[in-house]
């Protein structure tokens, strides 16, 4: 091929074994587009094992998600696997089930399989677990969950929870609760930080009571509704963080007799397809999941090359529907 095209075989490998980005560092634009024409012309194949046994990278990466079942980390991977792709990376991905155990044998397996570099989506707070891959210098970024100041790609949380908390103080809702995940997750605990600011800003608070951590599932939201009726009154608005949490809320209040939004409004978290499609639309806080997982794709090749990045997060959108459009109560 490259007497074909007139130009050292080492060039020829370096443009078609580089990502297309980076190809015009080996040769001009004109040369580049005359190997890649070439190379589809003889039929031409990439073998990424002979390639990773020449630059000693596999060209893989490995990705942890809590549980690829879940919208949002689906829709974070397909982002990690498409920018992985045009990058000439495979990605693979594991669930590690929020727990701890599991998650560290993961990540072994991941490295047996000698992967480039791994992003964590189910980062936790402590997490010993990352202090150890920093440690060993095995290169990794997070997406989704925060954590200390290892660098990752996530939504700006706090922004979402204080947009939540501003909508529902504009519309007139003054008695709130929030049904949130555990506390070892960034992603509950952000978005109750940014929702409790929104209310001081409007002259507002959320009291302890009004505050439950069950979890992100619908299960987790029924509980939720159930500890918060169990402990007095019904709230006239309910700030849930995650979609499918709010979801269960919205079931767990129909059983307590009560109506959305007539009774109590409610706002979830991520803009899952299901959130549009309710009987009662539901008004949410939009999250950028795809981009999330193509960031955070470009801060993992940042460090494989020996950078060193720094976090990106990204604005999330509040999204307006049924679920909180009833006549709250009026403020004097």
């Amino acid at each position: 091929m490259a007497s074909a095209v007139g130009v050292d075989v080492s060039t020829v490998s370096r443009v078609l074994n580089s990502a297309a980005d980076e190809r015009e560092r080996w040769a001009s634009a004109e040369t580049v587009a005359r190997i890649l024409v070439t190379a589809a012309e003889l039929g031409y194949r990439r073998n990424p094992h002979g390639a990773s046994l020449r630059t000693a990278r596999s060209l893989q990466v490995g990705v942890i998600v809590p549980r690829l079942q879940d919208f949002v980390l689906a829709t974070i991977f397909e982002g990690i696997d498409e920018a992985a792709s045009e990058h000439g990376y495979a990605a693979f991905v594991t669930n590690s089930l929020d727990d701890p155990a599991q998650r560290e044998a993961r990540v072994a397996q991941l490295l047996d399989r000698r992967v480039d570099g791994i992003i964590l989506c189910d980062a936790r707070r402590e997490d010993p677990l990352l202090r150890k891959l920093a440690a060993q210098r095995v290169p990794f970024v997070l997406a989704s969950r925060t954590s200390d100041t290892y660098p990752g790609a996530f939504a700006d949380d706090a922004q979402g929870g204080h947009l939540a908390a501003e909508h529902l103080a504009a519309n007139g809702y003054t008695d709130v609760a929030v049904i949130a995940g555990p506390d070892y997750a960034s992603t509950a605990n952000l978005r109750i930080e940014g929702f409790r600011a929104g209310l001081e800003a409007h002259g507002l608070s959320l009291p302890e009571h009004r505050l439950v951590r069950t979890g992100f599932d619908a299960a987790a939201g029924r509980a939720g509704v159930d500890q918060l009726l169990a402990q007095g009154p019904a709230p006239d608005a309910i700030f849930a963080t995650n979609d499918f949490a709010a979801i269960g809320a919205i079931g767990g209040l129909r059983e307590h007799g009560l109506r959305v939004p007539e009774d109590v409004g409610i706002v979830g978290y991520n803009d899952t397809p299901l959130a549009a499609s309710l009987p009662v639309p539901m008004t949410t806080i939009r999250s950028p999941m795809l981009d999330v997982g193509r960031t955070a794709f470009g801060l993992l090749e940042s460090v494989i090359a020996g950078g060193h990045p720094t976090s990106v997060a990204l604005t999330p959108t509040l999204i307006v529907r049924e679920s909180t459009m009833s006549s709250a109560p009026t403020p004097a």
